[in-house]
C-alpha cells in the first residue's frame, strides 16, 4: 500500500480527521528520509535484516528501537526502526505470513517500509526515498 492510497481510503471513509495526520506524516517523511534511508542501508549492509520496517507513530509504541523523535525534532510523528525479524518474534506478522510479507516488500534501496499507527488501527505502507 503507498502512503496516498491509505489517505485516500480514510478521506472515503467520511472521517475528514484521518486525513489530516497522514498529511503531516508525509511532510514528516520528505524531512526523514534521508536519514531512514541511511539507517535501512547500514542494517542490510551490516546483515541485520534484509527487510527494515520503520513505525510511523504519534504515541508510545514498544517496538524497535526510537531513531527519530518528533519532540526532539520539532515534528509531528516519531520513527522507530524495526525488522521483520523482530515483527514475527513479537507476534505482529504471524510465521506463517512471513513468506507473504517478503513477497510483497518492495526494493528497500527504493522504498521505506513503514508500520504507520494511528487511533484507528495500523497498516503497512511503502514510501519512495525519491
Amino acid at each position: 500500500m503507498n502512503i496516498e492510497d491509505l489517505m485516500a481510503r480514510d478521506a472515503a471513509n467520511g472521517d475528514p480527521k484521518a486525513n489530516s495526520p497522514l498529511k503531516s506524516l508525509k511532510l514528516d517523511l520528505d524531512f526523514y528520509k534521508e536519514s531512514i534511508q541511511e539507517v535501512s542501508t547500514e542494517m542490510m549492509a551490516e546483515g541485520y535484516t534484509l527487510y527494515p520496517i520503520f513505525i510511523a507513530h504519534q504515541h508510545e509504541v514498544s517496538v524497535g528501537e526510537v531513531l527519530l523523535d518528533r519532540n526532539e525534532l520539532n515534528t509531528q510523528w516519531t520513527i522507530q526502526v524495526s525488522s521483520l525479524e523482530e515483527f514475527v518474534d513479537r507476534g505482529l506478522i504471524k510465521e506463517e505470513r512471513k513468506d507473504h510479507f517478503v513477497k510483497n516488500y518492495k526494493n528497500a534501496n527504493d522504498f521505506m517500509c513503514l508500520f504507520v499507527i494511528v487511533p484507528e488501527g495500523a497498516n503497512f505502507v511503502f514510501y519512495p526515498y525519491r
